[in-house]
């Protein structure tokens, strides 16, 4: 069963926001997940949206999503995202 990891993030602070970004990529690799979205950009339909960028990630299990979201590697970087941003994110299960 898939699991999607989905975040709207507002952008504070630029700086301390890209020091989460040097190093996600060599993380997420290590682990199971997909990018599926990346948005900086997206259109509000309906509704306010008070976020910069959005971001989707497929995990092909619960486990596959806690073994990334929860590594020491993540905890590590995690933290320059919360600093720098204001961020809602949810784990969703898919329709599989």
């Amino acid at each position: 069963m898939a699991y999607y990891f989905i975040a709207g993030i507002k952008i504070n602070n630029p700086a301390e926001y890209e020091k989460y970004l040097e190093n996600i990529d060599e993380i997420f690799l290590k682990y199971k997940g997909e990018y599926l979205v990346v948005d900086s950009d997206p259109e509000v339909l309906e509704g306010t949206w008070n976020y910069s960028k959005s971001v989707v990630i497929k995990f092909n299990s619960r486990q596959d999503f806690r073994d990334w979201y929860y590594s020491a590697d993540y905890q590590e970087i995690l933290r320059y995202r919360l600093a720098a941003a204001t961020c809602d994110t949810i784990l969703a299960q898919g329709l599989d």
